[in-house]
């Protein structure tokens, strides 16, 4: 399902992911020109959702760490009228993205919108692949859940904190997955947790919460693959529709007609 159409007292938020955007214009990964298909993306959440109230991009915006990359992704994202908001990943330089968001609230890790509440965690670790959320992240999560008990929570960070059947990506998650789900079982309002890293969707439930990944806005990555792989999906972005009365509605739609052909000799993930 593209397109979330039943907006009746829900909000709709859009979830770019993954862009791993280069200072130069021009930059690859493993052959495919991210600028290019971020915009391709682009251009789908806009032909598809009249109306986003929410933008967010969980995570690895930048492959090269450039302020340029951020800049660029400001600026092509800012082609959706929305409330933005962005979080690191593994891939990211948080001094880069932080003065590439000066004087703006992209960064801020908490925002109301509808009858939701959205809190968004750092996981990244300097100089590290796999993520970790420290004490000041979880302290944060429980903070935000215990302030507004009266909203549905929706949480998001940018490593896998379960297996998703990929064994090489099993080791390169989060660390620390059973320190946040111990937060998350005291506040029974956590409706659901939302990342991105993995380059696939992923759509499971674990008790009453729901756990869902997202394609990355270029290079997807081969589901059930024992190691490394790109698939030959398309890029694209994930919808969710938060509903006043605590449902979520979401799903993925990808670009269409565009030619790729992976290159493991070129710039490497």
């Amino acid at each position: 399902m593209p397109r979330s159409t039943d907006n009746s007292s829900s909000v709709l938020m859009v979830q770019l992911s993954d862009s791993h955007l280069f200072a130069s214009a021009q930059g690859t990964l493993l052959g495919m020109n991210t600028r290019d298909s971020l915009q391709k993306v682009i251009e789908c959440v806009l032909a598809e959702q009249p109306h986003v109230d929410l933008l967010v991009a969980s995570g690895d915006v930048s492959q090269d760490g450039s302020v340029e990359s951020y800049e660029a992704f400001r600026q092509l994202s800012g082609q959706i009228q929305a409330s933005q908001r962005w979080f690191p990943g593994n891939h990211d330089e948080s001094l880069e993205m932080r003065q590439a968001a000066q004087h703006s609230d992209l960064l801020d890790p908490v925002i109301d919108v509808g009858a939701w509440r959205v809190t968004l965690l750092d996981s990244s670790v300097q100089g590290s692949v796999p993520g970790f959320l420290r004490d000041s992240q979880l302290q944060l999560l429980e903070q935000s859940l215990s302030a507004a008990p009266d909203r549905h929570h929706l949480i998001c960070l940018h490593h896998n904190p379960v297996p998703i059947g990929c064994a090489w990506m099993d080791p390169i998650g989060l660390r620390n997955p059973d320190a946040l789900f111990a937060v998350l079982e005291r506040f029974p309002w956590a409706r659901a947790v939302l990342w991105g890293h993995v380059h696939q969707e992923y759509d499971q439930q674990r008790g009453d919460v729901r756990l869902l990944a997202s394609p990355s806005t270029c290079i997807q990555f081969a589901p059930g693959s024992t190691d490394f792989k790109v698939d030959s999906a398309l890029p694209g972005y994930r919808w969710l529709r938060l509903h006043d009365d605590g449902r979520l509605e979401t799903g993925v739609s990808r670009v269409v007609g565009m030619a790729f052909e992976v290159d493991y000799g070129g710039e490497g993930y």
